[in-house]
């Protein structure tokens, strides 16, 4: 895949890519945030007009990277719906008949307000808090303060869909999605494309790589 880029933690290989999403090599796991899925069915119902093509791409892209790189299982760190239920979950289910054995691991997020048994009917494992898996735990928020890291595993978080701002040299300013990451926690980029972006600022040690134009960019 064109653009991705390699990245280690705790002695953990990371394939991070353009598609805003990353591949946890030793786990062969796809890793998201804030897929937000039906968010423009939600719009629709409330008489605004959004494109379904939006999130037809949001899933095709998620279809294409769990494809590419073989992966046997999905974790999503929060915020994998929206709100309630709409058309486009009903097509959610129908993609998920059509991979039952696939397993997807979700942290459930702010957004994820669906009954639990419409998880278990889509053969979802919901987990509640934080989901700890080798030396990675995964949470939806990031932290606020040191108690609430996750001791001696390093943590995954989302909620925020970070972004930074790249200004050109006449001073005009552009803004791109990003993954952070940070001494003992990282935020990943939102990675449906009808959200949001927060921007976030980097400390002295943290990293952030840019996603623009189908490549990967690290600025600090």
């Amino acid at each position: 895949m064109q653009g991705m880029t390699r990245h280690k933690i705790r002695n953990e290989t990371l394939w991070l890519t353009p598609q805003r999403a990353i591949f946890w090599e030793a786990e062969k796991a796809l890793l998201v945030s804030d897929c937000h899925l039906g968010k423009t069915g939600h719009f629709r119902k409330e008489g605004i007009a959004v494109p379904q093509n939006v999130y037809k791409e949001d899933l095709e892209r998620l279809i294409y990277l769990i494809q590419f790189f073989k992966a046997t299982q999905l974790i999503v760190v929060g915020d994998l719906f929206h709100s309630r239920g709409n058309k486009e979950l009903d097509l959610f289910q129908k993609w998920r008949r059509d991979f039952p054995g696939f397993p997807i691991h979700l942290v459930r997020g702010n957004h994820d307000i669906l009954e639990d048994e419409w998880y278990a009917r889509t053969a979802i494992t919901l987990h509640e808090g934080t989901l700890y898996k080798g030396a990675f735990s995964f949470t939806h928020h990031p932290p606020e303060a040191a108690s609430e890291k996750t001791g001696d595993t390093y943590l995954f978080t989302g909620h925020l869909h970070p972004s930074v701002t790249m200004v050109g040299m006449g001073k005009q300013s552009l803004r791109f999605p990003c993954f952070y990451f940070g001494k003992d926690h990282a935020i990943l980029p939102a990675f449906g494309r009808f959200t949001g972006t927060a921007r976030v600022d980097a400390q002295t040690g943290d990293q952030l790589f840019a996603i623009v134009n189908q490549e990967i960019l690290l600025l600090s």
